[in-house]
């Protein structure tokens, strides 16, 4: 098992500058290689391009939506690309997202649907094939066979007067992530969900996050390199992160 490279799955880019991007190159740097899902090919192609220039090695797999049957089709594309003689799964990360910030009664039941489609049915599909994945593998040098990170957000724990629906949807992936976690942490599969409490400091978020404000998107990458790295005895289901000024 030792002599097989470690694999990353990360779903979710965005513009690729944000924390899915930020942690598929820092993986990279750390000897993973990496494959990217992520809808709109562009993104996935130029950030797989771009670690590769740098001496890493990653793969985009692009999809129409995240409907499950395209997230079961990536998942079949990473096998081929990165087949089980020479890589093994042993991190991934679901950061995809679908925002709905709007007071109640102007929420539509498509705005509703929409939210719940990627930041719960998606990440059920996700989550499904990374811990199958997961299931085959030995233990490592940690005592675990992997870890699958989910992405939260203040509405996992918070209501506010626009994020109804957000909120709605972002308290469930964190239910799933924590039972997740339970069914399958006496496996040695570990399961975390980080909570981003603040703004993330992108280009497309300079102009309305202050300097000084906001989450540096490559510190985001460190904690959840931490999170992989944790050995089983000691493990963190959820971790909280946030800019010093934030408030609380």
């Amino acid at each position: 098992m030792s002599s097989l490279r470690p694999l990353l799955v990360v779903a979710g880019l965005g513009t690729g500058q944000g924390t899915g991007a930020a942690t598929a190159r820092l993986f990279a740097k750390s000897g993973y290689s990496v494959a990217l899902i992520a809808r709109g090919q562009d993104a996935v192609q130029g950030l797989a391009k771009k670690i590769n220039d740098e001496g890493g090695n990653a793969a985009g797999f692009p999809i129409a939506s995240y409907a499950p049957s395209d997230i079961q089709s990536a998942f079949s594309a990473i096998k081929t690309h990165f087949p089980a003689q020479t890589h093994t799964l042993k991190a991934a990360v679901w950061n995809a997202g679908a925002g709905v910030w709007k007071p109640f009664l102007e929420i539509t039941e498509q705005d509703v649907q929409n939210s719940l489609d990627t930041n719960v049915v998606a990440a059920f599909a996700f989550a499904r094939q990374v811990i199958l994945g997961l299931k085959e593998n030995e233990l490592d040098n940690n005592g675990k066979k992997g870890t699958l990170i989910f992405t939260g957000a203040t509405a996992s724990v918070r209501g506010n007067v626009t994020t109804s629906a957000f909120s709605a949807s972002k308290h469930a992936l964190r239910a799933l992530s924590q039972s997740l976690a339970k069914e399958f942490g006496k496996e040695k599969i570990h399961v975390s969900h980080v909570i981003i409490d603040g703004g993330i400091r992108t280009d497309r978020s300079i102009d309305r996050i202050q300097a000084g404000n906001g989450l540096e998107p490559d510190s985001i990458a460190q904690s959840y390199l931490y999170l992989a790295n944790q050995d089983h005895s000691a493990l963190t289901w959820e971790l909280d992160l946030r800019p010093a000024v934030e408030k609380w």
